[in-house]
């Protein structure tokens, strides 16, 4: 009983630390310029831990990763920005074309808008779990989302469900945030990677 109300204890602490760390380099560059690379850094954090890494300072290993990986997360940074902004601009053309026949045209751009969100959720994760190319991590983020629809669609309960719990709890937000939600679709996915790789040590065999 011990055991386990000290590793809670322990989750706690890292995880209040990796928010507090995330909203202080985030908000060092305006968010614009720091947001990306401070959210691949606590995935990259977070990411060690669940490999049983957990033994090195925190906030050293979050900055060797925010430095490492600053300009690569740029670039996908540039990517869902430009996405994000087509899609508002998007429905702003629609709040101004809201009759029937438009309404049906923008039946393609809902699902395309919807595979793109579902695609981000595991953008991150693949980015900092697999050693591939700018377009491949796109790609096999994608292909993961299609290929397991189960597991996509627990990140999004759980992301929601989240949201909803903190708001009724005070200070959650601020200190769990942005970390929890992280451990929750970097822990998903993780999951996800590991069977992927025994699945191909078994046809390898």
């Amino acid at each position: 009983m011990n055991s386990i109300f000290f590793r809670a204890t322990e989750w706690i602490t890292r995880l209040v630390q990796l928010n507090i760390l995330w909203l202080a380099f985030s908000l060092s560059g305006f968010i614009v310029f720091t947001f990306f690379p401070a959210t691949v850094a606590m995935f990259s954090t977070i990411r060690q831990w669940l490999r049983g890494e957990t033994d090195k300072p925190i906030a050293k290993t979050y900055w060797s990763y925010f430095k490492k990986d600053f300009l690569k997360a740029h670039g996908y940074g540039i990517v869902i920005s430009f996405l994000g902004l087509v899609a508002y601009a998007h429905l702003i053309f629609m709040a101004n074309n809201s009759e029937a026949p438009m309404l049906f045209l923008h039946i393609p751009f809902y699902l395309f808008l919807l595979f793109t969100f579902l695609t981000i959720l595991y953008l991150f994760p693949v980015y900092v779990h697999y050693k591939i190319g700018f377009f491949a991590v796109i790609k096999q983020a994608f292909s993961i989302m299609i290929i397991h629809p189960l597991q996509t669609l627990f990140m999004i309960i759980g992301i929601v469900v989240t949201v909803v719990v903190m708001q009724y709890i005070p200070g959650t937000m601020f200190f769990f945030g942005g970390s929890f939600i992280a451990l929750l679709v970097m822990g998903t996915a993780y999951q996800v990677f590991l069977d992927i790789e025994k699945k191909k040590s078994t046809i390898t065999e």
